[in-house]
């Protein structure tokens, strides 16, 4: 660990300087491609040091003194603990818009089997208990990039005037977090953003940034549904009342509002992820729990699975003369994530940037993903946003999948997902400080 923190404090100290005086001299592409490559290895340390040691939701002490310091050592304003482990810092050169950057801290309940060097062998306990944790999302490349761009921005203050506010936030893959920062006065206690950033890693090939103007990640909301019976003997179900089959019927009939009730062009899957009812096959239990997802792009669509599920839930249960079922849903009972919808201006006033830097080639407009992302509150909060995909894959692998019989790539989630750190990390950096650039230097009307 402290060697990491030597490396970076010897950075700051000589090379940064130097790559200062160098910013305000040379063309903004020269500067980026210094900067970054200049900061790369203790861009790459960082990386590795997280990757090594994920924390999960709420739990991302350590990531987040780390990423605290980081701010710190760059000149940043820092308060921690904003929605429990949240960090923002804020950096103020001159009259401008307010620019949001936000990264992720928490990790993945789940075993990592790359075998990297540096693969994460942490445990720890989740609900009761033990757990392996691993970065398998691509988090650590966010917060590496988050740090990096930073730092390119800072020394190039004098390429653009206003606010950056940088934001590491807890709890994306539990959901809730940004939803914690809020509540904990993040667009209160500190300036609200004109507008908001972030970016995800992508199994599409290395060097490429994937666009995308309107939705570009799902709604998603919770399900839950207990289902009511009579427990009895297995080979008297005539004096019991089956739960299971209620259930059954409600799972195969639900698919209908998909099929039947949703303009088959537009998005939606309600899937069951969970089904516990009853502990032996001879025994009828006297309830049944179903817990599942609702996802989908449009609000419209939204509010139409939202209520065919609790119709079709209310209507098997009614079928089968049970009682009435116990329905938690996302919106009615419990906030779930919107859909990320890109801002038109911001989005293409950064993407022309984007082009112009990393090339036309290589910057590409992608279709919406079909999972969500809790960055989605930011934007319900009423500031202008714009999410976007760095690919983090080698493109012979991605050639080799297109193959017939080719192996397939492993994704976000997988135990196997091994983002190529350089030129990946990389890319991260000059995209997300191009895009900032591109917003600070010529507001975006929104």
């Amino acid at each position: 660990m402290f060697h990491l923190r030597a490396a970076f404090l010897t950075l700051v100290a000589t090379g940064f300087l130097a790559s200062v005086a160098w910013a305000q001299t040379a063309s903004s592409s020269a500067v980026l491609d210094g900067l970054v490559n200049e900061m790369y290895p203790a861009l790459d340390a960082l990386y590795e040091d997280i990757h090594s040691h994920p924390e999960l939701s709420m739990q991302e002490t350590r990531t987040a003194a780390k990423l605290a310091a980081r701010m710190r050592e760059l000149g940043f304003e820092v308060t921690e603990g904003v929605g429990k482990t949240g960090v923002v810092a804020l950096l103020r050169n001159g009259a401008g818009p307010t620019v949001m950057v936000r990264t992720e801290l928490d990790a993945l309940p789940m075993e990592e089997k790359t075998g990297l060097p540096y693969a994460s062998k942490v445990m720890t306990d989740w609900n009761g208990r033990q757990t392996f944790v691993a970065h398998s999302c691509g988090h650590d490349v966010h917060m590496a990039s988050w740090v990096g761009t930073a730092q390119a921005l800072v020394a190039m203050k004098a390429q653009w005037k206003g606010t950056l506010m940088f934001v590491a936030q807890p709890a994306e893959e539990a959901r809730g977090g940004a939803r914690a920062m809020l509540k904990d006065g993040l667009f209160t206690r500190f300036p609200k953003p004109n507008f908001a950033l972030a970016l995800h890693t992508s199994p599409m090939r290395y060097g490429y940034v994937g666009y995308r103007v309107g939705p570009i990640t799902s709604a998603s909301d919770p399900l839950q549904i207990t289902f009511k019976g009579r427990g009895g003997h297995g080979s008297a179900p005539h004096m019991a009342l089956d739960p299971i089959a209620v259930a059954a019927h409600f799972i195969t009939d639900v698919q209908t509002v998909i099929s039947r009730e949703k303009d088959p062009a537009e998005f939606g899957v309600v899937t069951i992820g969970a089904i516990q009812g009853g502990t032996a096959g001879n025994i009828i239990p006297d309830s049944v729990l179903l817990r599942g997802t609702i996802r989908s792009y449009k609000p419209e669509v939204r509010k139409k699975l939202l209520a065919g599920v609790e119709r079709t839930a209310m209507a098997a249960a009614a079928m089968a003369g049970a009682p009435q079922p116990d329905i938690f849903l996302g919106e009615k009972d419990e906030p779930g994530n919107a859909a990320v919808v890109n801002d038109k201006a911001l989005t293409e006033r950064a993407v022309s940037a984007l082009r112009r830097e990393l090339g036309a080639d290589k910057v590409v407009e992608v279709q919406p993903i079909t999972a969500s992302e809790d960055f989605s509150d930011f934007a319900e909060a009423g500031v202008p946003a714009m999410f976007f995909f760095v690919g983090v894959t080698d493109p012979k692998l991605v050639e080799e999948a297109h193959k017939p019989g080719g192996k397939p790539i492993p994704i976000n989630h997988s135990p196997f997902f091994a983002p190529v750190p350089e030129p990946s990390i990389k890319t991260s950096v000059k995209a997300m400080t191009t895009a900032v650039l591109a917003t600070l230097q010529d507001e975006v009307q929104p």
